[in-house]
């Protein structure tokens, strides 16, 4: 056991030294999928992560994968559609990390669907769990991300498909986001926050289940990607979002950037 912990107070001090040392990251979304692939790959370089999402034991889990490395996690509820829950958040994030110097906007319902098949309801959660949520956390981050700060929301290439069918609602809602991040991005650039996007393509739980669901749409769209496969979400995605929180990338801000193994075309 006296082995054990001096291993992880060993491994930890590592981290502190690594590209992203002490500083404090905040994930939503980060039970499963891309948020997990961002949040283990920036605890990789040191960050502090906040697991944010709905469902406590897939935010544990998260953790404790971190846990195993040396690195520091605690997860943290949040309904990203309710301004109170999400108040709540990013106060028990700051109080317990004492800041933030990162915010990753990962969580998101898809609002799928033929446009006389999209119910409103549906294309309101979009909305809702999307810009309104991405609008919202950026805004009560914004004192504590002001110095030192690095915003990266994810979005689509979805509105860049030669057919939109049946994409239409998500990808309005995922535009929206980009332009929230582009606006930022200038607004608060003087105060030396960064804001980016990524579009990526990864072999998230939700891709795997539209793959198998739907294979042969799933090979075709496979197809059309220049490098032949799905991104990895620790990788492929959690480590080039690392890089972009780091002072590697100092000079990078509004930029929105695919990672999608040169599938879309963003120019």
């Amino acid at each position: 056991m006296e082995q054990q912990k001096h291993n992880t107070e060993l491994n930890s001090a590592k981290l502190s030294d690594t590209k992203l040392g002490n500083k404090v990251a905040l994930i939503t979304g980060a039970g499963q999928g891309v948020g997990q692939g961002i949040a283990i790959a920036l605890a990789k370089q040191g960050a502090r992560i906040a697991v944010a999402g709905r469902t406590e034991a897939k935010l544990k889990q998260t953790c404790e994968l971190i846990h195993a490395f040396g690195g520091e996690a605690q997860p943290f509820i949040i309904d990203i559609t309710d301004a109170a829950s999400t108040t709540d958040c990013v106060e028990a994030v700051v109080s317990h990390f004492g800041g933030l110097n990162i915010l990753v906007n990962n969580a998101q319902e898809s609002p799928l669907g033929l446009l006389n098949e999209l119910t409103e309801i549906e294309l309101e959660r979009g909305w809702q769990s999307g810009p309104m949520a991405t609008f919202r956390l950026m805004k009560l981050c914004y004192p504590y991300l002001k110095g030192d700060g690095s915003i990266i929301n994810l979005a689509s290439s979805a509105s860049k498909r030669w057919d939109m069918s049946g994409y239409g609602g998500y990808a309005a809602v995922k535009e929206a986001i980009r332009s929230l991040t582009r606006t930022a991005a200038n607004e608060w650039g003087p105060d030396n926050i960064r804001s980016n996007v990524i579009l990526p393509v990864a072999k998230s739980p939700g891709l795997g289940w539209w793959a198998e669901h739907n294979p042969e749409e799933a090979q075709a769209f496979l197809n059309t990607i220049p490098l032949q496969r799905f991104g990895d979400c620790v990788d492929d995605i959690g480590q080039f979002v690392a890089m972009m929180c780091s002072d590697e990338s100092r000079y990078l801000n509004g930029q929105s950037i695919a990672l999608d193994g040169g599938q879309a075309y963003l120019g």
